[in-house]
């Protein structure tokens, strides 16, 4: 008798210890490990982009799950560095040639984030969302004068003329800015080009588009900009349908927002009165828009 009690005990704590043990991993991961069916990935583009590890990394976990049947770029974002937002273009343009990648700008998706939303074979926007913006900027700042009136020197050896171009220590001669415009048109003809050829406009259509003026999403739909107005909803409805998705499907997003447990885990303690600084340096070519100051 007392070794079948002991048998049921044993049972029921393995029972809530299995329960306990798939909350914690939920908990842990943020995924929806009991979910099953046909999925839509939603991966989310946000703030400006200056790195997109974390993007890439969705990329690959969405190649990899074979539950995703189609995927929808919800994009709210004024662009960002032209390195990533060209990565992050090519790594969706092959994942398109998968499965259905559907774009839809909410508040705004301009300059990179248009660029990579041009990924998708169509392009939902809402009529008064902020896009287009197709352009380059690069913005230098020079405290020649101050450290002048501070009376500070600044020495600096270098290997070729060229090598401290865009230093903040002098100001910018003329044959500098001709190498800087230099690098600008070449990364802006590759903006038009990769624009051109996803949405189908010729040389006069996009010389006519890609002046940086930003457009609302009801006028680059008139534009050939985009292809719909319309909502998130709305582009989650077509890439389900495009992918043959029978029913309501359920939606995965990306990338994965940490649970509340692993961001009490990770946290850390700030000191009153230190400041941290960037991890990385913005310096560089920019598909940016800035509609705000």
């Amino acid at each position: 008798m007392r070794g079948a009690v002991f048998a049921i005990l044993a049972v029921i704590f393995l029972f809530f210890t299995f329960i306990a043990g798939v909350g914690c991993g939920l908990l842990i991961s943020g995924e929806d490990a009991l979910s099953s069916g046909d999925k839509v990935a939603v991966l989310k583009i946000e703030d400006v982009i200056l790195d997109d590890q974390a993007y890439l990394d969705s990329i690959t976990s969405i190649k990899n799950d074979s539950r995703i049947k189609a995927r929808v770029l919800r994009i709210e974002s004024p662009g960002g560095a032209v390195g990533p937002s060209q990565e992050l273009y090519s790594e969706l343009k092959q994942l398109g040639e998968e499965k259905p990648v559907v774009a839809s700008i909410g508040n705004v998706g301009a300059s990179g984030g248009y660029y990579i939303a041009c990924a998708a074979e169509k392009i939902y926007a809402n009529p008064g969302a902020i896009t287009g913006s197709i352009g380059v900027v690069a913005q230098f700042v020079s405290y020649e004068k101050l450290l002048e009136w501070a009376m500070v020197d600044v020495e600096v050896i270098k290997s070729g003329e060229f090598k401290d171009i865009g230093s903040p220590f002098r100001e910018m001669t003329e044959k500098d800015r001709e190498y800087i415009q230099g690098l600008i048109d070449n990364v802006y003809v590759q903006f038009k080009d990769a624009v051109g050829e996803s949405r189908g406009l010729d040389a006069a259509q996009m010389d006519k588009v890609a002046d940086g003026k930003i457009y609302t999403g009801a006028q680059a739909k008139e534009l050939g900009l985009v292809d719909e107005l319309g909502t998130i909803n709305d582009a989650v409805d077509y890439a389900s349908e495009a992918a043959g998705i029978k029913g309501e499907p359920g939606l995965v997003y990306y990338p994965k927002k940490k649970s509340q447990l692993m961001e009490l885990l990770q946290s850390k303690v700030e000191i009153p009165g230190i400041t941290g600084f960037p991890s990385k340096a913005s310096f560089g070519l920019f598909y940016l828009v800035d509609i705000i100051n």
